[in-house]
């Protein structure tokens, strides 16, 4: 019989971090993704990288917009198919400053600006819905 116990490993889960970005004309931007949902820009934390910087860059990879982030909205925990789990992190942003249309880019299958009444309708994870809401909520008061 071994005296050696195992040492705990706690569970580790990819971050991500998404930016609430609304326009000019009070639309948010929204990416489609391969599962045919619609998502918030943003993407996989970087080892050392600060949340707040993450979600600028992505955000601009995945849209062409130059943004600023702002508060923490949310954080949550994400199944996107059975047995993988994100942990998610959103930011409500400002910008862009410029008037110009957001691009799509190759990691996604279709982008577009929806009014805060789009929302509800959409497929899209509940999680993403509540923090359009809140950054909503948060910019008119």
């Amino acid at each position: 019989m071994s005296n050696q116990t195992s040492a705990y490993v706690p569970p580790v889960h990819p971050v991500s971090v998404k930016g609430v970005v609304v326009d000019g004309r009070d639309k948010v931007l929204l990416l489609k993704n391969e599962r045919a949902e619609w998502e918030l820009p943003g993407g996989r934390l970087e080892i050392a990288e600060d949340p707040e910087d993450c979600v600028v860059r992505e955000v601009e990879e995945e849209s062409g917009w130059k943004v600023k982030a702002g508060p923490v909205l949310d954080v949550w925990m994400y199944s996107p198919i059975p047995g993988r789990h994100v942990l998610i992190v959103t930011y409500g942003c400002t910008g862009p400053e410029e008037d110009i249309p957001p691009a799509v880019s190759h990691e996604h299958k279709q982008i577009g600006l929806f009014s805060r009444e789009e929302i509800p309708g959409l497929v899209m994870p509940q999680g993403y819905k509540d923090s359009i809401e809140a950054w909503f909520n948060n910019r008119v008061g």
